[in-house]
């Protein structure tokens, strides 16, 4: 790489707003390194930022997920070297060929793992984790709804459950993406249909716990799939943000719990976050995930994933290379 560039937002709106920027290549502040950029991630988060949906000060500098090797170290840092492979969820700037980013968020990634399954998995493989192990830690006896189970964070929370013991009802798109879905409960049904079917399924039981990405289209259908005392997380706005919803409905629905989480407070500390990107490197090992690139565009056509991306064109992950 020679030319450093990156893909910025100067106002908010479509994919059309992403715009090349040449910039130079940073020098790390203490306790940050640099990197030279691999593979990008992508990320349905970014396109909350492009769109307005999560506040960021303008012109933003997109994406969050990224792996490269280090260039230069800053003042302080000791875990990391020269030449080493690390990644990053760390949010801005993650479109660029070359990045700054905290020391204390970087992730080292084992060599036998490639920079671009790296990409694919930090973001949505954490997420897996913390939804699987934390949020919820669901094991034998529980049962699962997970929606779009053939999306990037699907396809690691479906097979991750399954190894844990539970019982997990996978609800698609279409039944082209039903195909590459783990397990014996895989529904490409309307979400106004997925109730019955998710009741005839478990016999009348309904589920333990829902795991919902897609926001305002699936709201309605996922409490509805809920057994008393079941939990909803809320994790993702892919088809808009929750209407405001009126704490009676959880009550009405069988004293629901609900809970929208985020990434960063389940890795706030180094040693968390070193502990989840084991576990999920370890899982990758083991052959417990299966990370599914299905798609890959150059970083300088950022804006046409993004439309890919929004229009559920996509499988598994979608990884951008500079």
């Amino acid at each position: 790489m020679t030319d450093a560039y990156r893909m910025v937002v100067r106002s908010h709106g479509g994919p059309e707003v992403i715009e090349r920027e040449d910039f130079a290549v940073p020098s790390p502040a203490a306790g940050e390194v640099v990197i030279e950029t691999e593979a990008v991630g992508l990320n349905f988060i970014d396109t909350y930022y492009r769109k307005g949906l999560y506040p960021d000060a303008l012109p933003i500098a997109l994406g969050s997920e990224s792996v490269g090797r280090i260039i230069a170290l800053g003042e302080g840092v000791e875990r990391f070297t020269i030449g080493e492979r690390v990644g990053t969820t760390q949010n801005g700037g993650a479109y660029a060929t070359h990045r700054a980013i905290p020391a204390d968020k970087a992730i080292r990634i084992p060599e036998e793992i490639a920079p671009e399954v790296a990409a694919a998995v930090m973001l949505k493989g954490l997420t897996a984790c913390y939804l699987a192990e934390e949020t919820f830690p669901a094991e034998e006896g529980d049962i699962a709804l997970v929606h779009s189970a053939a999306g990037g964070v699907g396809s690691l929370l479906v097979p991750w459950l399954i190894d844990n013991g539970v019982t997990v009802i996978a609800h698609v798109g279409s039944p082209e993406k039903a195909a590459g879905v783990p397990g014996p409960h895989v529904l490409t049904c309307s979400f106004e249909e997925l109730p019955d079917a998710v009741r005839e399924i478990t016999g009348g039981q309904m589920c333990s716990v829902v795991y919902d990405g897609v926001g305002a289209a699936s709201w309605d259908a996922s409490l509805a799939c809920l057994a008393p005392l079941g939990l909803m997380v809320s994790y993702g706005n892919a088809s808009g943000a929750v209407p405001p919803i009126s704490i009676l409905d959880l009550m009405r629905g069988g004293s629901l719990f609900l809970t929208r989480p985020t990434l960063a407070h389940y890795v706030a500390t180094p040693e968390a976050l070193e502990e989840s990107a084991d576990e999920l490197f370890a899982r990758i090992a083991e052959g417990v995930l299966e990370v599914k690139i299905g798609q890959t565009f150059a970083l300088s056509d950022a804006a046409e994933a993004h439309r890919a991306l929004e229009s559920r064109a996509t499988t598994g992950s979608t990884v951008l290379l500079p």
